[in-house]
Order: structure tokens, then C-alpha cells, then sequence
């Protein structure tokens, strides 16, 4: 198969259908569909498969999967896993303790008490098998073989290994190459070399032949579980089996006329329209640039603060979205604004994301919002080696402290940075919009919307103006090499500490389409190896 790097392209028209991904392959794919008739949900798919076969660092079979369908309504899908029915802060412990007794089990994420961030017991059920077999079993108009049929191709016949992706492989390396597996399945991933993945083929024909049964149950489910077994996992095939998706309703705010549609939790979707509503009470922002980011950093850092101390599980959160987002709370965390000095805004614990953002619309005005993710690079670093792929580590942000809004226990799912989103005007579709980037997707989300709502900008400059990345553990502030020296100075004056941001991954990959009357314009951040296409 030819490697056609043509494809690279980050902005364009298009008056049937588009399509948006972090890799041109992965665009490729979906326009392929596109152009022989299928429909976004048919493409977005094809492309998120062809994600998980080239871009293992960002997501695949052992990652999970939301996205958000517009088909003349808005309808969210979850397809997040739970932590094992046996997992328990005592359990972590002891297996934590045999770890030690035999090697280093590496370090944990600030705040969890000691839940390490890599390995088995970081690994809870991976959701994007069924996540993207449910969006087709609800909305495709194609069957899975035909959707997977470049995903598998890539898998058997091999690509040519980026310097993006030669990169992510070797910084993944010095954090997971002792991970069981690692090494043996991503480690021959060389610049400029041809990478084949026969047993990943295998397991993506076994799905399109038997549907979500050949992964949490049977053969595969197996797999996952004894090799996650073997090293402490409390995860057994009746934790896979007992995976469904869910079908929700977005959570809906309003921004200067607009209406935003997030995901509501365990996903940080509340985050995003806590930080709009705050800056929406304050009005259009200033045309001081430096007083208009200096109010989207507090805005940001008011409602990460706000995360960490009520979103996770719903099934155990102590509060509603809805009461989060009441208009008189919302004014109380407004007025402790000041528009002179940055506030002393309560930290929160991290999340470092690897994430792929995806995006399509077809001539029949479906549009589709959808993130896939391994959480942190190539995830846990343990590999199902007889099914070629990796598993994630969502379960790093689980806290061992059972007092935490996170606490990890039997069934429960973890806070979720990924956000796919929609925005509306007067009732129809403007925008599908998204980003990778763990904690820095909500803080995107704000800027790409200062940028189209408030600015006017189109969906090039939006997607493409430099950013700021709050760092939710200190609440200081990176800042892209972009950045107008006056901002600088102004944030610095305010109090502000900021850093540079060195690593263009950490400010996210967006991409977003507009529906325009004439179709779609459509940009891919140009920050990746991504790409746009369409009919």
C-alpha cells in the first residue's frame, strides 16, 4: 500500500462532506469512505480504526471512546470502562506491595496517594471496541468489514513510520519499555521504516467477524485478562464481558448566543461550560488582549479547581452537573474575579492525555464529534501481545484516597479529560470542534471559542493561534512561543508564573468544522501530522 503523504493538507472547502484527523492516513481513510458513498459515522469510523493501527501512541483497541452525533438532534455516547469488581484501595495496596518486593512499580500521579500511573493496575475496561461498533450499529450505513477494510490493510501490508510517531516511541521508551510487551510490540516502530502489525490484524478481523462478543468475551478477553492477571490486576473476563455502552443526553450552556454541548461526567464536559458561563457573565472579551487571556486563565483555573473536587463517576459524585452550573453559583465564582491579579484558585491532580480527536459531516447533515484515547502515550505500556495491541492506563487517575471525588473502587469509572463537542446557533449545527491534550481539552475548548465566537476568527486562525495551557498541579501558566510580548507582560504583571510550552502536543491537536451554507470549512491543527479532506 502506497503511503501518500498528498494528503496532508490542514484547511479546506467542501460541499458534501469532510473529514478531520491527527494523521493523514487516518484522513485518508474516512475520505475514502466519503467518496464511495458512506456516511461521517461510516468514515469517522474508518479513520478512528486506522487511528489505532498508525498512531498506537495516541489510542487504540485497548483505549476508550466518546463522541458526540448530530443526525437533526444531539445524542452523546459514552463508551468508558469501569475498574474491575474487585478492585479496591486495599487490593492496589498489596498488589502495589508485591511490586516493590520484586522491582520498582514506578512512580503515581500527584494526588492519588500512590496509584502508580503505568502498568496492570492502572488498566481498566477498555471501550472503544464497543463504542465504535455501537455508533455503527446505530448510525452506519456500511458493516464493519467494509469500514475496517483500510484499518486492516495498514495492519497487514504495514506504513512508513513517521518522525512524529518515531518520536512518541522513543519517549515512551524510558517511561514503559519494561512494561510486558512494550518492547517486543512498538519497539521496531523506526523513522522511515515499514511497520507491520500481524497480530493487530488478526484481532480487527476477529472483531469485524464476530462484533463486540470476539473482544470482551472469548479468545481476546481471555488474553487481556491473564496477562493483566499476572501482574496484579484485579480485572477478570466477567469485568469485560459486563462492558456497554451509554447513550446520553449532552449537557447544554450558553456563551454570547451560542449553545455548547459537552458530555457530561465522568467526562470534564462541565468543566468546559463552568469556565464559559464565568466568562460569559463578564461579557464580550476585552479588546485588551492581555486582560482577555488573563480572564480565560481564571476562568480556566476556577473550574479545574472545580473538577477536582466534584467530578468523577456520576454513580458516585456527590453533586449534578446541573447544580454545578446554577446561575448563582456561577456568579459567586465569578465575583471572585479579579481583573488585576490572578486569584489563589485551589490546585488539582493532572492529566496528561495521548488522545486522537476526530471529526466528520456528510452531505445528509450528519456530523460526527469523537475522541478515542489511551490516556497518557502508549498508555499502561501492557501489551496484549497475542492481540497486538496496548491498554490503556485511564485507571492512573483513580485515587487511593477513599475521601477523593475519584476514589477507586469496584465498578468505577474515572474522571475522563475527553471532550468532544458541538455548538449550535439558534437551534442548527455551527461548529463540531475538539482537541487532545488531558487537562489542556477544556482550556482548548475556551480559546477556540474566544477565537470563532468572540473574535470572529475563521476556522484556520482559530484552530492554528497560539495557546496558553494552565497547569492544573501549580496553576501556572505555559505560554506558545506565539504569544504576543504584550500578553506576556500583562499576565506576568498580574501575577501570573508562567513557563514556556516547549512541547507543541501539550497545547492539543484540534480540529474544527464549520457548516457553512455552501457546506463545510474545515481546518486540522497544524500542530500534528493531520490532515483534512472531503467531497
Amino acid at each position: 500500500m502506497a503511503d501518500d503523504g498528498s494528503m496532508r493538507r490542514e484547511v479546506g472547502r467542501f460541499p458534501r462532506g469532510a473529514v478531520a484527523t491527527p494523521n493523514h492516513h487516518a484522513t485518508a481513510a474516512g475520505h475514502e469512505v466519503l467518496a464511495a458513498g458512506g456516511n461521517a459515522v461510516d468514515a469517522v469510523v474508518a479513520a478512528g480504526l486506522t487511528l489505532a493501527v498508525v498512531t498506537p501512541y495516541h489510542c487504540g483497541l485497548g483505549g476508550d471512546l466518546l463522541a458526540m452525533v448530530w443526525d437533526g438532534a444531539a445524542q452523546g455516547l459514552l463508551s468508558v470502562g469501569a475498574a474491575p469488581a474487585g478492585a479496591s484501595s486495599q487490593q492496589v495496596r498489596a498488589a502495589l506491595a508485591a511490586e516493590r518486593a520484586a522491582g520498582d512499580p514506578g512512580p503515581s500521579l500527584p494526588g492519588t496517594d500512590g496509584m502508580p500511573d503505568r502498568g496492570a493496575l492502572t488498566v481498566t475496561v477498555p471501550g472503544a471496541v464497543a463504542g465504535w461498533l455501537g455508533l455503527l450499529e446505530r448510525y452506519g450505513s456500511w458493516g464493519p468489514g467494509r469500514v475496517a477494510e483500510r484499518a486492516i490493510a495498514f495492519a497487514e501490508e504495514g506504513f512508513v513510520v513517521s518522525a512524529f510517531a518515531a518520536r512518541s516511541v522513543r519517549n515512551a521508551r524510558a517511561r514503559l519499555g519494561g512494561q510486558p510487551g512494550w518492547e517486543e510490540t512498538f519497539g521496531g516502530m523506526q523513522e522511515g521504516e515499514r511497520f507491520v502489525q500481524p497480530a493487530l490484524a488478526r484481532s480487527l478481523r476477529a472483531i469485524v467477524d464476530g462484533g463486540t462478543d470476539a473482544f470482551y468475551r472469548g479468545e481476546l478477553a481471555e488474553a487481556i485478562a491473564s496477562t493483566l492477571a499476572r501482574h496484579g490486576s484485579a480485572m477478570t473476563t466477567d469485568d469485560l464481558a459486563a462492558h456497554r455502552v451509554e447513550w446520553v443526553a449532552p449537557l447544554s450552556g450558553r456563551y454570547r448566543g451560542v449553545e455548547v454541548l459537552e458530555l457530561p461526567p465522568p467526562t470534564q464536559g462541565v468543566s468546559v461550560l463552568t469556565a464559559l458561563a464565568m466568562l460569559d457573565a463578564l461579557g464580550p472579551l476585552p479588546a485588551d488582549a492581555a486582560l482577555a487571556r488573563h480572564l480565560q486563565v481564571e476562568a480556566v483555573r476556577a473550574s479545574m479547581a472545580d473538577r477536582q473536587e466534584h467530578v468523577g463517576d456520576p454513580a458516585t459524585m456527590r453533586t449534578t452537573p446541573e447544580e454545578l452550573l446554577e446561575p448563582g453559583r456561577i456568579a459567586a465564582m465569578t465575583a471572585a474575579m479579579d481583573p488585576d491579579r490572578a486569584g489563589a484558585w485551589p490546585t488539582a491532580r493532572p492529566a496528561l492525555g495521548g488522545t486522537a480527536y476526530l471529526c466528520a459531516a456528510d452531505a445528509d447533515g450528519l456530523l460526527v464529534s469523537l475522541i478515542q484515547s489511551n490516556f497518557k502515550g502508549f498508555g499502561s505500556g501492557v501489551v496484549v501481545t497475542e492481540g497486538g495491541f496496548g491498554l490503556h492506563n485511564r485507571g492512573s487517575h483513580l485515587s487511593l484516597d477513599p475521601a477523593d471525588a475519584n476514589a477507586i473502587g469496584p465498578g468505577r469509572r474515572p474522571l475522563h479529560t475527553l471532550i468532544p463537542a458541538l455548538v449550535l446557533q439558534d437551534g442548527a449545527p455551527r461548529y463540531v470542534m475538539g482537541t487532545m491534550g488531558g487537562d489542556a481539552q477544556a482550556q482548548v475548548h475556551v480559546q477556540l471559542l474566544g477565537h470563532l465566537v468572540d473574535r470572529g476568527a475563521d476556522v484556520a486562525a482559530a484552530v492554528a493561534a497560539p495557546r496558553f495551557v494552565v497547569d492544573v498541579g501549580d496553576g501556572s501558566v505555559a505560554l506558545e512561543d506565539g504569544i504576543e510580548p504584550d500578553v506576556r507582560e500583562g499576565l506576568a504583571t498580574r501575577g501570573h508564573a508562567l513557563t514556556r510550552l516547549a512541547d507543541a502536543a501539550l497545547a492539543g491537536h484540534a480540529h474544527v468544522i464549520e457548516i457553512v451554507p455552501d457546506g463545510y470549512e474545515v481546518a486540522s491543527d497544524p500542530r500534528c501530522d493531520g490532515a483534512v479532506a472531503g467531497i
